[in-house]
């Protein structure tokens, strides 16, 4: 054996004792002398297979969107909006612009009139017979709806109601043997649940976005009735009024506002939970409106200070800031302070559980309040009342309303009378239309239409049904006196 062959052996027989060492197992959860003498490089493999977890599969999320994609369509709308008599104090200028620096601090003329306005949103369709969902903001004061389906067909939608309290819309288009999406339960639906929504982010018809369920209950600023679904679930302009799927293909929300600083998606998206607009949408398809109880209070949530000042052991319930007069609350005795406890026996864990519990009470009805007083609790039974109907109209209806002219009027308060010499006549309170075009606005006094007085709106709705083409009103603006001539077309 040569000096070279001896040497090959021997470097053999050490790897092979240093591996055998290395995978040695010593007493205890310490390295054995063995392991502590071989090479780190060995070492590694023995603890990579020690620590080691299952990897856990992300959700395939295809079937879903394969099976429900046909029920989600694109809603569009347009109609007429009015440019402002004000400067624009947003001009879109370049930086570079000599008159920038002018136009940012004192405005960009726009001109008097009516502009085109158009939108885009998102929606699905409930029931076989062409009843569809989506959010009354995306809808609301459209002259026109169209409801896109993904195979192409197009239909002009009939808005049969809008709620705006819920944000909830109801559409109805003539179509038969529609495909249709199951309901869920947003109620038994978990923070950290994967959900998917679909819709027409910025147009982009039928896209698909996951993400989890963040919280449950949210309240917003500006909302206190919803107790909104937060998600992280990419949603965007033209997503609104699409389905929130939970991962068993259910709708468990209309995915409806964005928290953004920009405008864009930044990771906080709600959605009205399903309950919410299931409840809507059978009160307008069968009422034509939505009815809500009433109490009469204004509410706040409660916080550890508040709780320790009036000798709570938790922060749960409502705290009462304030009742108004007359109210079916004070009627009652219900006091600013009070801290409602439960509502017909249902505990109330947030102050945002309530509107939605009274709003669920039909008008009429009487309700058990447990309420907490000077550090102990009553009992206090209330007369629930009915909460203002909100406007619930079609365009259609909307134009109805305003008549041939556009305009929506009301009579004159005596103070007003005296501003135009005691003369009868209508304030002019929205405008649009042939009015509009006309260049009337918004605080302009009707006086006479082709010469004749003025008294009553129903006696203007009168003329204006006998006119022709063309009419030609006498209205007061400020001091000045003047006919505009308004084409009826």
């Amino acid at each position: 054996m040569t000096s070279n062959t001896l040497k090959i052996s021997v470097i053999a027989a050490l790897i092979t004792a240093g591996l055998g060492g290395a995978y040695s197992i010593g007493s205890g959860n310490a390295l054995s002398p063995a392991q502590a003498s071989a090479p780190p490089a060995l070492i590694a493999p023995a603890l990579a297979t020690t620590v080691a977890a299952p990897l856990t599969p992300l959700p395939d999320m295809s079937a879903i969107v394969a099976r429900n994609g046909a029920a989600v369509v694109n809603i569009s709308v347009s109609g007429t909006g009015r440019n402002s008599a004000e400067m624009s104090d947003s001009p879109k200028l370049d930086p570079n612009d000599p008159l920038f620096e002018f136009y940012r601090r004192f405005g960009v003329p726009q001109q008097r009139g009516e502009r085109p306005v158009r939108g885009q949103g998102s929606g699905f369709i409930l029931r076989e017979d062409g009843i569809v969902l989506t959010n009354a903001h995306v809808v609301d004061g459209a002259d026109e709806v169209m409801v896109k389906l993904i195979d192409k067909r197009e239909f002009k939608a009939k808005v049969l109601g809008i709620d705006k309290p819920s944000d909830v819309a109801v559409l109805k288009i003539e179509a038969q043997n529609l495909p249709t999406l199951k309901m869920g339960s947003a109620a038994n639906t978990r923070v950290g649940e994967w959900v998917l929504a679909i819709g027409s982010p910025f147009g982009f018809e039928n896209s698909a976005s996951a993400g989890i369920v963040s919280a449950k209950s949210r309240s917003l600023p500006d909302d206190n009735y919803i107790p909104f679904i937060q998600t992280d679930v990419a949603v965007n302009p033209g997503n609104s009024g699409g389905p929130l799927f939970n991962m068993a293909g259910e709708v468990i929300g209309i995915n409806s506002q964005i928290y953004s600083r920009t405008g864009g998606y930044q990771g906080l998206s709600f959605a009205i939970p399903i309950e919410v607009v299931m409840n809507v949408e059978a009160q307008i398809v069968k009422n034509g409106k939505v009815q809500r109880g009433r109490l009469g209070i204004a509410i706040q949530e409660l916080n550890q200070s508040l709780s320790d000042s009036f000798g709570l052991k938790n922060s749960m319930g409502a705290l009462v800031s304030s009742v108004e007069n007359e109210s079916p609350a004070a009627k009652a005795g219900l006091e600013p302070g009070d801290v409602i406890l439960s509502l017909n026996g249902k505990a109330i864990s947030s102050s945002s559980e309530l509107p939605l519990l009274v709003a669920d009470i039909q008008p009429g009805e009487s309700a058990r309040l447990q309420v907490w007083r000077k550090g102990a609790t009553r009992e206090i039974e209330v007369k629930v009342g009915a909460q203002k109907e909100a406007r619930l109209a079609s365009a259609d209806s909307r134009k109805e309303s305003q008549g041939r002219l556009g305009l929506a009027l009301r009579s004159l308060s005596p103070d007003e009378r005296r501003q135009v010499d005691g003369k009868n006549g209508l304030l002019v309170e929205e405008v649009g239309g042939a009015a509009a075009r006309a260049g009337i606005r918004p605080g302009d006094v009707v006086l006479a239409l082709n010469g004749e007085p003025v008294n009553s709106v129903e006696q203007l709705r009168g003329l204006v049904s006998k006119a022709e083409k063309r009419v030609a009103l006498l209205i007061q603006r400020d001091d000045a006196k003047l006919f505009v001539p308004v084409d009826l077309g």
